[in-house]
């Protein structure tokens, strides 16, 4: 199955029915049907056609969320065009990397963005584009009351058979989506219509997601966690969404009470966040709620059980990756671990491994390796990267966990992120979970930092109210963790340099000086 069948009983069977609460090009907020929404693809398809952007094309993005990025993705489907998204966050070194390796057709963008992009980049204005779609629309508006004074003459079906369509299967290419890069330089996964589309499915059935439900899509459609799980979702069960240009804690609270979703994907940051309203509020929010989603880096334990008390609802944790898309998620119905992912999805299959590539047992660390319909086809002009990652149609995750007697998975880090100290293994999250219990410490991260003794040692940066006491820190951990997992310095800092969607970026962090 490829996306447009995915999408057609909700822009056709659906027409009628409220789709989307979103602000338009005037600042004004608007609700579309599918109906108008399906115009609106059609509309931009014509446009995108008329600049010459054929089946196999990439067009690439970078916007905040609007509308505009919706009838992108809708008219690319529908063409066979591969969708680009860039961080709205990045600057020019990082959107110069993409832009040379998707080597997209064009930029959508607006004046402000295009500054940012390298020198002699094709660019289009996204209000440009938007104000063409909009004359189409009133010249197709023309030619209907002309054709229902007349039969359907010449020009008429010229206009529609002006909408491009291509013949798309689901192993054509849908997406290029780029790493976050946290290592290197950010690889492009490619994803296609088959990855999209089996990963709706089987959110769409483990969450239970309806027509009846309300989705308040706060999270970036530039990132593959608002574009690839929210987006999908929403078309796939055809319910309500609500798009907001970002999230605004101090604005949120205010979202929740006026639009009152049933559904909210976010990220840790965001909980962390929504901790600050008070209880009443939080209750009266929790109410209408029917789930909240968390995933794109760790939940903190701690967050989980004081979400649980101040609203009501315990936080479904899953993870994903940009290469694969969902791969196991905390139950529905059942229980929501702390600390944990859950269990794979249906279709997903997911292994533990050793170094060696061999299988190892239930509570032993060792590094996920993922196969299924959801997982991508490759890098993009990587064949090394590509070659390296998969084996024997499993592909490998880069992320350590281990799995319990019962199937839960508990990750522990990526495998980049493991340091090796006199010969033993440590993995940071561990030390992160309990340093984020102690008083005053905000946020964790530990790193591995070169020793000529042990080879490494770990330190932690810690984001605190006070000035670490290290004899205190150490004196607590000593009591819960090895000796050899202590970290041998404390170091204070502002804040961790994070990604758009919360994930921490180590390799960032100030370097250590004993």
């Amino acid at each position: 199955m490829n996306l447009p069948e995915l999408y057609h009983a909700s822009l056709h069977d659906r027409a009628e029915q409220p789709a989307l609460e979103a602000a338009a090009s005037d600042g004004t907020v608007r609700t579309f049907t599918f109906g108008e929404l399906a115009a609106r693809r059609d509309r931009m398809a014509r446009a995108l056609a008329a600049r010459g952007v054929r089946s196999g094309d990439r067009v690439a993005f970078c916007l905040p969320n609007r509308v505009a990025i919706i009838d992108l993705w809708l008219a690319a489907m529908m063409m066979g065009v591969i969708v680009v998204p860039i961080n709205v966050l990045y600057k020019g070194r990082e959107i110069a990397h993409i832009v040379g390796d998707a080597r997209p057709r064009a930029v959508i963008t607006t004046a402000e963005h295009a500054a940012d992009l390298p020198p002699n980049t094709a660019w289009w204005c996204v209000d440009a584009l938007e104000r063409e779609c909009d004359a189409m629309r009133e010249l197709d508006r023309a030619l209907d009351a002309h054709d229902r004074r007349a039969v359907v003459d010449g020009e008429h079906q010229a206009r529609v058979s002006a909408v491009p369509v291509a013949e798309v299967t689901s192993d054509t290419p849908a997406a290029l989506i780029y790493t976050s890069g946290t290592t290197g330089l950010a690889k492009g996964a490619v994803l296609t219509h088959g990855n999209f589309v089996a990963n709706a499915r089987a959110l769409v059935a483990a969450w239970q997601i309806t027509a009846t439900d309300r989705y308040l899509a706060a999270l970036p459609l530039f990132h593959v966690h608002g574009l690839g799980n929210g987006i999908q979702c929403w078309l796939a069960s055809g319910c309500h969404m609500k798009l907001v240009a970002r999230f605004e804690h101090e604005r949120a609270l205010a979202w929740f009470d006026a639009y009152r979703p049933t559904l909210f994907f976010g990220v840790p940051t965001m909980y962390v966040r929504l901790l600050d309203a008070p209880p009443d509020r939080a209750r009266t929010i929790g109410a209408h709620m029917r789930l909240f989603v968390s995933g794109s880096a760790p939940l903190p334990a701690q967050v989980l059980e004081a979400f649980r008390e101040r609203y009501g609802h315990v936080i479904l944790e899953r993870y994903g990756m940009t290469e694969t898309l969902m791969n196991v998620s905390n139950p529905l119905e059942g229980e929501r671990r702390a600390g944990t992912v859950g269990v794979p999805l249906p279709g997903v299959d997911v292994d533990i491994r050793d170094e060696s590539g061999a299988s190892i047992t239930n509570e032993t660390a060792g590094e996920l390796w993922v196969r299924g319909a959801n997982v991508c086809h490759g890098y993009w002009d990587r064949p090394d990267a590509t070659a390296a990652a998969f084996h024997d149609g499993w592909f490998r995750t880069g992320d350590i966990g281990a799995r319990a007697a019962d199937g839960y998975i508990t990750l522990q880090g990526r495998r980049s992120d493991l340091i090796i100290s006199g010969g033993f293994n440590i993995y940071p999250r561990e030390i992160e979970e309990l340093l984020l219990a102690e008083p005053g410490v905000r946020e964790a991260a530990v790193v591995g930092v070169a020793d000529t003794v042990r080879g490494e040692i770990p330190v932690a940066y810690l984001v605190c109210d006070h000035a670490p006491d290290a004899d205190a820190l150490t004196t607590s951990l000593r009591a819960q963790i090895a000796s050899f997992k202590l970290p041998r310095a404390y170091v204070r800092v502002d804040a961790l340099p994070r990604t758009a969607l919360g994930k921490v970026q180590k390799h960032l962090l100030p370097p250590y000086a004993p």
